[in-house]
């Protein structure tokens, strides 16, 4: 055991890094004691054995030692393991080895109370910890806590006799093969709670797989489970997430009768403790054990994976519609990140999990969803009957092989791994057994409060009173339809608030469809706010806006005003359920704005260079077009180039809109370039589209004179929508 040993072990971990997609991410590493430390840790692949002691050392600048089990010790292998301090489980001097090392501080230790790699992930039986391994079920071992806790106890014992009997330390120390009390490290000893999670998990055929073949004539199953599982997720990329808690000082667990009776009885006479001690300590130890544990395991980082395995699970029938299955899950993910943001529950987010969810419901761009379904598929424990998802109950709950139920099995591994998550699982149940008209009622309000929240915190961030007008005309509103047949989302320009789109939407509710009209995140309170924001924002309110109207109605027509019609279009691309998409006045790009809308291409193009050498001193351009009562005066210029950035990014995707679509242009529109309207009217690749160029000088064609020729179009364009649908469902042979 020698520093030679991590810097071996570190250049290991430069190599992986570089030979692998693996992304480590540490969180709570203020959390680290700097005295003497037992990092305890749940024990998912035979990595951690090798790499995480080295980790903590890379974090901390102390030597790490971990126990590992004695049948890795053969060979190389075992002469490797030796090598970065690991110690067999059988060595007859571990224990000496781990309270003398900690009495002096000379190393830390890694020890995985569960005792061996649990791959299944079954830790718990009822509130029981129960450890899944290839001998049958244990309680995870206490000897990490009573290590510790006799540890602190000599520290504590040989500081006080220093004290008050320093003639009695010569004797002690001898036995204990020290030389000096100075020895003795001074901080008190602890017990760091840590959680190990993986994501995603997927087991494959692989490059190491191939060559270890190469080398190996007949590789063990149990070698062949453990480089598809561990192989696939190294090379093909995992996030781990490595969570410190909060440290367990073994101070606070002595009890003062082991010192002013028993060693005071029995005093130090090696590593060991009295037989009668042992028994008293025992119970303490026991008790350490188990909030060691909870805190383990209360740590878990929740994943996407995590939500889809273990509704999958709950969920009371085996048959479920695959869009119900996916809005129960982006309301579960929902939920929880609330509850985690708001500090209500003690949650642990990946960090695709702290951003907005509603892509698992409109184009599931990063493939969360596809990702898990592929799996499901492809174990047998769903298969798809055109809408529908029906589950193999007996492949998901089926008894798990402990060598092989990563490859077999992995959606019960997923979901076995958040059962300590009490609050979690909770959720989730009550959730997958909610009838599926009251989750839609539940899923609607939730999103309601959500958009009045986010409002009423945005206004009171930039001061605006309560009483105020534009609070008021900036408040994002639904209006009730006849039948859920089919809604309409309207989204207001660029500068202006939901307001805009009012007549419009009271015009289509009188034709009987629901009509909603979301904020954009930065308007309708102050033009400093809408300075600093980004459009992935508008993006992401009006994807939580189709969200909403989809859960109430069975088709949703999206539409909007300037920037907001092309919020409109780029949803139609991105989501193909749209049933048809309208957009009045859109614009191409930046360029076809006029000089009333941001300042001309010369005076921009210093203001971008500005930009661009880190000038961000906030500029704003006077905007004198509109309604003075729901647009604002300044436009921010580092707005505008969100704008334009915008408008880059969806410059492609017109080709892939297929569904019926209209633009309405103003030929005398003095915002925007009738031209680039055109030009963006020629790239939408649907077959069933019509540009209407009207007479009139509005960029904002919903309000003023003129308005009613527009709503009687926009409404023609939805009735027929409806029309055309409802004779599809009359005449399905059609």
């Amino acid at each position: 055991m020698n520093r030679s040993a991590y810097f071996a072990t570190g250049l290991a971990i430069k190599l992986l890094s570089r030979l692998t997609k693996a992304s480590i991410h540490v969180h709570g590493q203020e959390n680290i004691p700097k005295g003497p430390t037992i990092f305890v840790m749940n024990h998912f692949t035979r990595l951690e054995t090798m790499l995480i002691p080295a980790y903590i050392y890379n974090l901390t600048g102390k030597p790490v030692w971990s126990l590992a089990a004695s049948s890795l010790f053969r060979g190389g292998f075992g002469k490797f393991l030796n090598m970065m301090g690991a110690v067999s489980t059988a060595d007859p001097k571990r224990d000496e080895l781990i309270v003398k090392s900690l009495l002096t501080g000379e190393a830390n230790w890694v020890i995985f109370p569960e005792g061996n790699m649990v791959k299944t992930k079954k830790i718990v039986a009822g509130d029981k910890f129960l450890i899944a391994s290839h001998n049958g079920p244990h309680e995870p071992h206490t000897g990490a806590a009573a290590l510790a806790l006799r540890a602190e106890l000599y520290r504590t014992y040989l500081l006080d006799t220093a004290k008050t009997s320093p003639e009695k330390l010569p004797g002690m120390l001898h036995v204990l093969e020290l030389i000096s009390i100075a020895e003795i490290h001074r901080q008190k000893i602890a017990i760091q709670p840590v959680n190990l999670t993986y994501y995603p998990i997927r087991a494959a055929e692989n490059i190491a797989l191939d060559i270890a073949s190469r080398l190996v004539k007949e590789i063990p199953e149990q070698m062949v489970e453990e480089i598809m599982t561990e192989g696939t997720m190294l090379l093909s990329g995992v996030d781990l997430d490595i969570r410190c808690g909060k440290p367990m000082l073994m101070a606070d667990y002595l009890d003062k009768e082991w010192l002013q009776e028993d060693m005071a009885r029995d005093g130090i006479t090696g590593y060991s403790v009295s037989t009668v001690l042992k028994e008293k300590m025992r119970k303490t130890a026991y008790d350490v054990m188990q909030h060691y544990m909870q805190d383990i395991y209360a740590m878990t980082t929740v994943n996407h994976e995590h939500l889809f395995a273990s509704f999958l699970r709950m969920y009371p029938f085996n048959r479920i519609e695959e869009l119900d299955f996916k809005r129960r899950v982006f309301y579960g993910a929902m939920l929880i990140r609330h509850g985690a943001e708001e500090g209500k529950d003690p949650f642990y987010l990946h960090k695709s999990l702290q951003e907005n969810q509603a892509h698992l419901l409109t184009d599931d761009r990063y493939g969360k969803y596809d990702n898990f379904l592929q799996l499901a598929l492809e174990k047998g424990v769903v298969t798809l009957h055109g809408e529908y998802l029906v589950r193999d109950r007996s492949k998901l709950s089926a008894p798990i092989s402990f060598q092989k139920g990563r490859i077999n099995n992995p959606l019960e591994v997923m979901a076995n791994e958040v059962e300590p998550l009490k609050k979690f699982i909770t959720t989730i149940k009550a959730l997958s057994w909610q009838p599926k008209i009251l989750l839609k009622i539940l899923l609607v309000k939730y999103l309601l409060k959500q958009e009045k929240q986010k409002y009423a915190r945005d206004c009171k961030r930039t001061g605006l009173l309560a009483g105020n007008e534009r609070i008021c005309s900036g408040k994002p509103f639904l209006l009730p339809g006849f039948r859920r047949r089919l809604g309409v989302i309207l989204i207001h320009s660029y500068l202006a608030v939901p307001a805009e789109v009012k007549e419009l939407a009271r015009y289509l509710r009188r034709q009987g469809v629901w009509v909603y009209a979301p904020r954009l995140p930065g308007h309708g309170t102050s033009a400093e706010d809408l300075a600093g924001r980004k459009y992935r924002e508008w993006v992401e309110t009006v994807e939580n806006s189709y969200v909403l109207m989809r859960t109430i109605c069975d088709r949703v027509v999206a539409g909007g005003v300037g920037v907001g019609g092309n919020l409109a279009l780029d949803l139609a691309a991105r989501v193909g359920e749209v049933a048809g998409v309208f957009a009045l006045c859109p614009t191409l790009s930046l360029q076809n704005y006029s000089t009333n809308f941001m300042p001309g291409r010369d005076v921009w193009n210093r203001i971008l260079n500005k930009m661009k050498r880190g000038d961000h001193a906030q500029q704003f351009f006077e905007f004198h077009h509109g309604n003075s009562h729901v647009n604002y005066r300044r436009n921010p210029l580092t707005t505008v180039k969100e704008v334009g950035e915008y408008l880059e990014s969806i410059e492609k995707r017109y080709a892939t809109i297929s569904q019926p679509t209209l633009i309405l242009q103003a030929n005398k529109d003095p915002v925007v370039d009738p031209a680039g309207a055109k030009e963006l009217y020629d790239n939408i690749g649907s077959t069933n589209k019509e540009f209407c160029l009207l007479g009139d000088d509005q960029h904002v064609l919903v309000n003023g004179a003129g308005a009613e020729k527009v709503f009687r179009k926009i409404g023609d364009f939805v009735r027929d929508l409806a029309t055309s649908k409802a004779a599809v469902e009359r005449f399905p042979e059609l």
